[in-house]
Parts: structure tokens; C-alpha cells; sequence
């Protein structure tokens, strides 16, 4: 799968994002990116700020341990995540090839 990447307890997933949805929810791929809906507006880094609490409490761990490591300005983005305490239900056929 290209939409992440585990390594030494790092996660890095490749993410399309969408803004301004009705809810925040993983939907599937986008090219090769897992695509994110999420609530908040484009608006001064708040839909990043918003990406980064959502993945956190997806994957079980504080937002301190995200990290926007590209896309800041754009909807094609790639979040680390140190240390995931827990794997987010994701739509089918979608799934982590790793346990924790």
C-alpha cells in the first residue's frame, strides 16, 4: 500500500483532505492517498490544526505526537504519527498490513 509507510514506530500516512465536510470520517482512496473528510475550514491553518487532533485521537495517541510533515497550504498532505497506540477502523478493503 502507498497511502502509509511504518517504521521504527512511526507512521506516515499520505492523505487527501477534504474541508468543510458534514463530518470528520476516513472514505477511502484518493489516487494513492487515504482521503480524510474533515469539518473545518481552510481558514488559517485551522483544518490542519483540525487534521492533526482528529489522527490523534484516531490512533490513540495526544496531537504532540502528529506531525504535518507536508502540505500545508494544499489538500495533498503527509501526517507522522510517533508511536500509534491504536489502529482506526477504516473502510473496506482498507487496512493496516501491521498490528500494534
Amino acid at each position: 500500500m502507498n497511502w502509509y509507510s511504518y517504521d521504527e514506530k512511526v507512521l506516515v500516512l499520505s492523505l487527501h483532505v477534504q474541508p468543510k465536510a458534514s463530518k470528520d470520517e476516513w472514505c477511502g482512496l484518493h489516487g494513492e492517498r487515504l482521503k480524510l473528510r474533515i469539518k473545518a475550514p481552510p481558514i488559517d491553518g485551522k483544518a490542519n490544526q483540525h487534521v492533526l487532533k482528529f489522527i490523534a485521537g484516531e490512533f490513540g495517541v495526544s496531537p504532540s505526537a502528529c506531525q504535518l510533515l507536508s502540505g500545508d497550504s494544499g489538500r495533498e498532505k503527509r501526517v507522522a504519527v510517533t508511536a500509534p497506540q491504536e489502529l482506526p477502523t477504516l473502510p473496506a478493503p482498507l487496512q493496516f498490513g501491521f498490528s500494534l
